[in-house]
């Protein structure tokens, strides 16, 4: 523990899932820690959790706004192939009440909280962190700094802190993500349904990526997201909204941001940061999906980060992206590759969702889902897999 009234053991830049979780891990530990985030702006997000992370982390399932157990996929020419979750369910969050949920925990364990915008990095004499910041409460922004032994940057994809920390982040790639925030359909039909995520793949909705509609309890997120600069985003979730019959339901807010494509090559700087969530690029390929990686990619910053202060070591740091990659690494890799073939054409998403019709595709998916790792259990399903995308891929089999 720091003795030093103006130093904190670590200062957590950014609030979100990533950051909310490293400072309630630092403070939990009996670390001097402040996290410092700015006004919050809720990021569009499809908001979902599978049930690991309620394990994993603790979290209430009051926070639950939906479970879902299908998830439909719609194929360019409007063929649909509902895939059954299995035993258990996905569980849907609103991001604006579980972000404070997770910050008000990190406070309740110990930690302070400031609200503010990070803006510069620098060390003193004595090699520690000194952070400048505008204050959020000062009517005229007025800037302030705070030091720190440590800094886990989690402020989001375009990350400040890894830009000037990082070697080599200012080349990470995005996606750049939409979405309207509606208020729900009152009953299911075909184009919507209150336990259903529907997955759509059709250019005019996204180029390379997908267009969704995701229902959270009373409010539903209809978005889109690609790589293309210059796309339209509003005008495709304009178009979604029109083609399901939506554009009459009430729009409560609207969002967008970029999210990060794979993860960063480096995270730590070698001597005081590291960086988590969105920052160190923790979104999985293909499917979007955020929340839990960014979690527990913010627990591994804590945990390098303590044992850096308990050793003096700063080589630890390295330990959060190793930690990482070694347990989800093989997860991002397939689903890039995925993505990457997959997403590119009308005719391949075709034939992309012809496969999921395969129960074996099907099983193989959840269950990595739910395990947030690949399955290798089932040896045989896998032979059978790769036999049928080989087909598909030749032409031999039908879309």
């Amino acid at each position: 523990m720091s003795t030093d009234p103006d130093l904190y053991d670590v200062v957590v830049v950014g609030g979100g899932p990533a950051g909310a979780t490293a400072a309630h891990e630092l403070a939990c530990a009996g670390r001097r820690v402040l996290l410092l985030d700015r006004a919050w702006r809720t990021k569009p997000c499809g908001g979902a959790v599978p049930p690991q992370l309620l394990r994993d982390f603790r979290i209430p399932q009051h926070l639950l706004v939906a479970r879902v157990n299908t998830a439909r996929v719609i194929s360019p020419r409007s063929r649909k192939v509902d895939i059954p979750v299995g035993d258990g369910f996905v569980g849907m969050v609103d991001r604006d009440v579980f972000d404070e949920w997770l910050r008000n925990r990190a406070h309740e364990a110990g930690a302070e909280r400031r609200t503010g915008t990070f803006t510069h990095f620098a060390r003193d004499a004595q090699g520690m962190a000194v952070l400048t910041y505008t204050d959020g409460r000062s009517r005229h922004g007025e800037e302030r700094t705070v030091r720190a032994r440590f800094v886990v940057g989690a402020d989001g994809a375009l990350s400040p802190v890894a830009r000037q920390c990082i070697p080599g982040s200012h080349r990470a790639r995005h996606v750049f993500a939409y979405h309207e925030v509606v208020k729900s359909p009152v009953v299911d039909s075909e184009v919507f349904g209150h336990d259903r995520v529907d997955v759509y793949y059709h250019a005019p909705l996204s180029p390379d990526f997908y267009a969704w509609v995701f229902p959270h309890g009373a409010t539903t997120s209809i978005g889109t997201g690609t790589l293309q600069k210059g796309f339209g985003l509003k005008e495709a979730v304009a178009k979604l909204r029109a083609d399901t019959g939506m554009d009459t339901l009430e729009t409560l807010r609207r969002e967008g941001a970029p999210i990060p494509l794979r993860p960063l090559p480096r995270w730590d700087d070698g001597q005081n940061v590291v960086i988590a969530g969105d920052a160190a690029g923790v979104v999985a390929p293909a499917s979007g999906e955020g929340i839990f990686y960014a979690m527990t990619g913010g627990r591994f910053a804590a945990d390098a980060v303590e044992e850096a202060l308990q050793t003096g070591d700063a080589r630890a740091l390295a330990q959060a992206r190793r930690r990482f990659m070694r347990l989800h690494g093989p997860v991002f890799f397939v689903l890039d590759v995925m993505q990457r073939f997959w997403y590119t054409t009308d005719d391949r998403r075709e034939r992309f969702v012809a496969i999921c019709r395969d129960r074996d595709v099907q099983q193989l998916t959840f269950d990595g889902y739910m395990r947030k790792q690949l399955v290798r259990a089932r040896p045989m399903s896998h032979v059978r897999i790769f036999f049928k995308n080989l087909a598909h891929l030749t032409g031999l089999a039908t879309a």
